[in-house]
């Protein structure tokens, strides 16, 4: 990914010295276990130790991989300059390549859902204080992009939490899903290395032994920790998308922080742009790119083949750096976030009253006009509105029908804007919790 959208402490989960240093941790714990089972030498697993504060030299491993076309070997014949070729003789005894390259993978991942998931914690905190802050300000909601009937700014950030909320449950799933290892050897048999040895370095590296493996962990654990990633960032655009609805000049309800010093167009000084919203909206249609990838990748020959590998060298990092960089970028969004009251008002009072037109709908129903006729009631009414901007109160009062049916203070009574608010706190409750 580039530097652009990277956050540093993301992107060292992927380089490659943290690389060679798990596949250097798996080799030493496997050797330390098969010390233990007594298959090789006590001295010869203590001396592959000795590599343990090394840094190990990428350079120099690409220029054994030049030769050997072997990334794994090109690591052990370099791990074995530094430890001695007679001390590492017994490195990686009865293992396969996949046994490192599966197991180091997974334990990538495990550390990128966690700073993932501190991610989406930070993001719920900034929404939920959003949340508070707003919970009875109100604004109109809208379906199919036309206003329907008032809503608050506060059950807006409200159902946003939830969502990131659900995010978070899923996300901690994928990382329990993906948290396993295997040193199983060839074909997955153990025939060359006994289960202790998976055991043993699973659990030193955090994860979980791997019930069956082939010659690789089964990749549709991979393919629902990317899908996952996939929901997440379609939920950050959702959010994005709404921002910059809210931005929109002629409705303007909303907007990005605007910096002292920050310049909106080359050509136009007065531009205030939704820049890093449409950015996200960008940003989370590369992490979806990952997930049909990852699930063609199920799909192997066999106890296993590499097709999945070139794939996963690159959505690995690029799906987990890009969101952890948008969520980073959207927690500032929310947190700076201008929201804009008297705007929020004056959209919804755009069209007088006209929002309010379901509560007369069912107040003539109440009094005993049968739906039909009540919606041809109101409707004509709402019409009137919607074409020449009057008042729709007023409208209603001199429809005679309507007032054969309702008292003007029955009438008057459909305009309160806090029927529209009395169960907030019952929403906010099964939200945050009482």
């Amino acid at each position: 990914m580039i530097p652009r959208y990277s956050r540093p402490e993301m992107v060292a989960i992927w380089s490659p010295e943290s690389k060679f240093r798990i596949w250097y941790e798996i080799e030493a714990h496997a050797c330390d276990a098969m010390a233990d089972l007594g298959v090789i030498p006590r001295e010869n697993a203590e001396a592959v130790w000795k590599a343990k504060d090394v840094e190990f030299d990428v350079a120099r491993i690409d220029e054994i991989e030049a030769v050997t076309k072997h990334d794994v070997i090109a690591f052990l014949t370099h791990l074995a300059e530094h430890v001695g070729s007679e001390e590492a003789r017994f490195v990686h005894q009865g293992m396969t390549s996949s046994d490192v390259l599966d197991t180091c993978l997974n334990v990538q991942l495990t550390r990128a859902a966690d700073i993932l998931i501190s991610d989406l914690e930070g993001l719920l905190a900034a929404l939920k204080r959003r949340a508070i802050e707003h919970k009875n300000t109100i604004r109109i909601g809208r379906s199919h992009g036309i206003h329907a009937e008032p809503t608050t700014m506060g059950l807006t950030f409200a159902r946003f939490y939830a969502e990131m909320d659900r995010n978070l449950s899923r996300m901690r799933d994928a990382r329990a899903e993906i948290a396993t290892g295997a040193i199983s050897g060839a074909v997955g048999t153990f025939a060359n290395v006994d289960p202790q040895v998976e055991e043993h370095v699973c659990d030193k590296l955090g994860l979980v032994p791997e019930p069956i493996s082939t010659q690789v962990i089964p990749r549709d654990r991979h393919a629902a920790f990317f899908a996952t990633l996939g929901v997440i960032a379609s939920s950050i655009e959702n959010i994005a998308i709404e921002i910059r609805h809210m931005q929109r000049t002629e409705v303007l309800e909303g907007a990005e922080f605007f910096s002292m010093g920050q310049k909106g167009s080359s050509a136009m000084p007065h531009k205030k742009n939704p820049v890093l919203t449409e950015n996200l909206t960008g940003l989370a249609r590369m992490v979806r790119a990952a997930v049909i990838p990852a699930m063609e990748n199920v799909a192997l020959w066999h106890e296993r083949d590499i097709s999945h590998s070139s794939v996963e060298r690159m959505i690995g990092p690029d799906a987990t750096i890009t969101l952890d960089f948008a969520f980073a970028r959207l927690t500032g969004v929310i947190d700076k976030m201008l929201i804009f009251p008297e705007n929020m008002l004056e959209n919804m009072n755009k069209f007088p009253g006209l929002v309010m037109s379901q509560r007369v709908l069912l107040a003539l129903t109440q009094a005993g006009v049968s739906r039909e006729d009540a919606y041809s009631m109101v409707q004509r009414n709402a019409l009137k509105v919607w074409e020449h901007r009057t008042d729709f109160k007023e409208e209603l009062l001199a429809d005679a029908d309507v007032t054969a049916a309702l008292s003007p203070e029955e009438i008057e009574e459909k305009f309160d804007l806090s029927y529209h608010t009395k169960h907030v706190d019952t929403i906010f409750a099964r939200v945050f919790g009482e």
